[in-house]
């Protein structure tokens, strides 16, 4: 019955595998047409998201289109806009492209055989040989679904969707152990299965009876959990999904209904997920579930629009180092706070009031909570970007510092619902309410007349300007720039002309040719000239496409580009605060406050990390240097200028023994050390010569931080490149959870000779 229901509901281009063989081709605007599987029940082709913006991928093809929902993306979700194309190349890659024919993705399989695609009953998306031997599978690359018998192996993962075109922080991955566990970020995990088994994990795999499981070499099961519908005969169709609110689920189908019903879930409490709510919000519940709720108001500023920073649009923490008057306390019961960049804390062995002393008397903390359950830790925040949760029975109490209220402002705020009547209790001030309403009316009239007919004649005059200048943009830049925004992924190309409107005419110049301009909308972008550019516009094309399709915090987006016989520009976004050198190696030392440093650091080693192993193709910066390291309004390092090496003339020069990425290597310990001396010449020849300095300038609580920079910086910068670390094994000991050694002066030392043993058996589980 559902099989007739689903077919009675499918339109197609496909019935069998022969009708999608080698050069098909579908455009988006053919996204009604789908192939759909024999059995009725999936369906592949363009699935429209929003902000007119696609995917190419597969769903369900159910009677009810609201329950179509997506299980697998090519490339994990790679959005395209209108008129993008997908197909089967002739020489057997299924690819995807955009309006420019730039290739966005590609199976990798032209020399394997292919010759034609199918989508079979289960859902697997597969490219066949000539004797219809499966070559590549869907499968192979799990998006944010499992369906039945569909497998997880090492290092597969599955990524939450995002309602943004950039990827989700959640995932739910399997460790080299075996051990399945949901994590935000790469760097805390919030759920895991734990077991206890000597065997070895082959695999994990989710069932048609919903079971999800562990298997050995031996495919016996180790470990397992099952929905609460486990063996309903009445229930044809289940998947495993990890949902944008980061938790695990198993669905069915409910055929009376025409609904999926969530049977099971990994994390039961949805207030435990780390960071659901967002920057400056706490996650609590009411009648009808979880709720998110903002951290804190400032009552100086009622009224004002919230920034939308958090999860759910709540304003970011006032810079304590811009409040009015001093700071003070603010008690929040049953509330936990939590970093989440940098997502760990520092844990203490403190009373509550000695917590809450800590804290005030410390001014790089933010927050501090203190644990009421027997344990006596007092976790301290350094970060602003926090969040958290707040139930009845939750046993910790936290206190925030927010900037004090004036007594005249918090009365205000008391007795802002109060009556009236009670502010003029004595006669004289009602007597002489009385005798002066009617002059005062009239005061009051004439300014308000006076003061509308001048606002009305300036919104005039500013209206008349205003149209003036659009319909001047317009006439010299023929299409509309407002839909560049920072969520759109379609790379733009602009003619030397247009840019030339959009940056005055190169009036603004920021650093050597770099250049500020604006948008039509008024949004502020970068233009950066390119001279001794060497590639052909194809290959310049392809390149500037692939860093356009980059998104992370730790990078400045591409925005567009122009390429003509004498111009080369590449368009960014605008990030307000300037480059890292000049905030490093200005005179006022007091802002360059430790915490930022150690902030910065790590988010320049994340954002080296993303380019060499995140992207879909290792990227080399081939420029790192704190000139190309920007600062936005918060100080989280942006980095710029990268991925252009093979652009440029000059950028080749690697010595013959260095690969590119370990020079990239190189030139972050030397980054590091920068960062950490503030000299852009580093005296000392080795790790204790730094340190004694650092030491003289009171480092404090940050020192055993320092020393983990200042030690893998040496690492980092060592002559032989094989004794250089990976960028992973970077970021872990930046993060703390992966310690080293001093190192060698200058000995022909084994790279992994740098990891300590005792955490040998640590790094080999994870």
């Amino acid at each position: 019955m559902l099989v007739l229901l689903c077919s009675a509901f499918c339109g197609g281009f496909c019935d069998d595998f022969s009708t999608m063989p080698l050069g098909f081709e579908v455009s988006s605007f053919e996204s009604d047409k789908n192939c759909v599987s024999e059995n009725g029940v999936f369906a592949f082709g363009f699935l429209e998201m929003d902000n007119d913006e696609y995917v190419v991928g597969i769903k369900y093809n159910l009677a009810d289109k609201a329950s179509n929902l997506p299980v697998w993306a090519i490339g994990g979700g790679i959005r395209v806009s209108l008129n993008s194309t997908f197909g089967l190349s002739m020489d057997g890659n299924l690819i995807l492209m955009n309006p420019s024919r730039i290739v966005q993705w590609s199976s990798n399989t032209s020399t394997l055989g292919v010759q034609k695609v199918g989508l079979l009953n289960n859902g697997n998306l597969v490219l066949l040989s000539s004797k219809d031997e499966i070559v590549w599978e869907s499968f192979g690359s799990p998006t944010n679904t499992l369906l039945p018998n569909q497998s997880l192996h090492y290092p597969q993962t599955l990524r939450a969707p995002s309602t943004k075109s950039t990827s989700s922080y959640y995932s739910f991955a399997i460790s080299r152990a075996g051990e399945l566990k949901l994590v935000w970020e790469h760097n805390v995990t919030y759920w895991r299965s734990h077991f206890s088994s000597p065997a070895i994990v082959k695999e994990a795999r989710f069932d048609s009876s919903g079971v999800l499981g562990l298997y050995d070499e031996n495919d016996k099961v180790v470990w397992s959990i099952t929905a609460k519908d486990y063996g309903d005969s009445s229930v044809n169709l289940r998947h495993l999904r990890i949902d944008r609110d980061g938790n695990l689920r198993i669905y069915s189908w409910d055929s009376v209904s025409y609904t999926w019903k969530a049977v099971w879930q990994a994390v039961q409490d949805q207030c435990d997920v780390f960071g659901f709510c967002g920057l400056y919000s706490v996650c609590g519940y009411n009648s009808s579930g979880p709720v998110c709720n903002c951290l804190y108001s400032d009552p100086l500023e009622q009224g004002v629009e919230s920034s939308g920073a958090g999860g759910a649009g709540c304003r970011k923490m006032v810079d304590l180092g811009n409040c009015r008057m001093h700071t003070s306390i603010l008690v929040m019961k049953q509330t936990v706070l939590y970093g989440l960049y940098p997502s760990h804390d520092v844990g203490m062995l403190l009373s509550q009031t000695d917590c809450r002393d800590y804290c005030s008397n410390d001014t790089s903390c933010v927050a501090a909570t203190s644990r009421n359950d027997g344990s006596g830790l007092c976790m301290i925040k350094r970060t602003t970007f926090i969040s958290g949760y707040n139930t009845p029975f939750t046993p910790a109490v936290t206190f925030l510092k927010v900037c004090s209220v004036p007594q005249a402002v918090a009365a205000q705020g008391a007795n802002r619902h109060g009556n009236e009547g009670s502010i003029s209790s004595s006669g004289g001030l009602i007597a002489k309410k009385g005798s002066g309403k009617k002059l005062m009316l009239a005061i009051a009239l004439i300014i308000l007349l006076t003061v509308t007919v001048i606002l009305s004649i300036q919104i005039l005059v500013f209206w008349i300007l205003y149209r003036r200048r659009k319909i001047k943009v317009k006439t010299r830049i023929p299409f509309g720039r407002d839909q560049m925004n920072q969520h759109y992924s379609v790379l733009i190309r602009l003619s030397f002309e247009e840019i030339k409107e959009l940056t005055n005419n190169f009036a603004n110049q920021l650093g050597t040719s770099v250049f500020k301009g604006g948008l039509p909308n008024k949004t502020p972008i970068v233009a950066k000239v390119l001279k001794n550019v060497v590639v052909s516009e194809k290959e310049f094309r392809v390149t500037v496409s692939t860093l356009s399709g980059t998104h992370h915090r730790n990078l400045a987006s591409v925005k567009g580009f122009c390429f003509d016989s004498t111009n080369k520009i590449l368009l960014y976004e605008y990030v307000p605060n300037g480059s890292l050198d000049k905030w490093l190696f200005k005179t006022d030392h007091s802002e360059r406050i430790w915490h930022q440093r150690i902030d910065i650091a790590l988010g320049v080693a994340h954002g080296v990390a993303y380019l060499h192993t995140e992207c879909q193709k290792c990227i080399i910066h081939g420029n790192l240097k704190l000139e190309n390291i920007l600062l936005d309004e918060n100080l989280v390092p942006k980095m710029t200028d990268f991925g252009l090496q093979d652009l440029i003339t000059g950028r080749k020069s690697v010595s013959s023994s260095e690969s590119p990425s370990e020079r990239d290597i190189y030139m972050l310990g030397q980054i590091f050390l920068q960062i950490v001396t503030c000299e852009r010449e580093i005296l000392g020849e080795n790790v204790e010569q730094i340190l004694e300095q650092l030491d003289e300038s009171r480092a404090g609580d940050y020192m055993e931080a320092i020393e983990r920079i200042v030690r893998i910086s040496f690492w980092c910068m060592q002559n032989k490149p094989f004794l250089r670390p990976s960028i992973g094994e970077v970021v872990k000991v930046l993060e703390g959870t992966l310690s080293v050694d001093r190192p060698p002066s200058g000995l022909p030392v084994r790279h992994d000779s740098m990891i300590d043993t005792e955490v040998a058996s640590e790094i080999e589980e994870e």
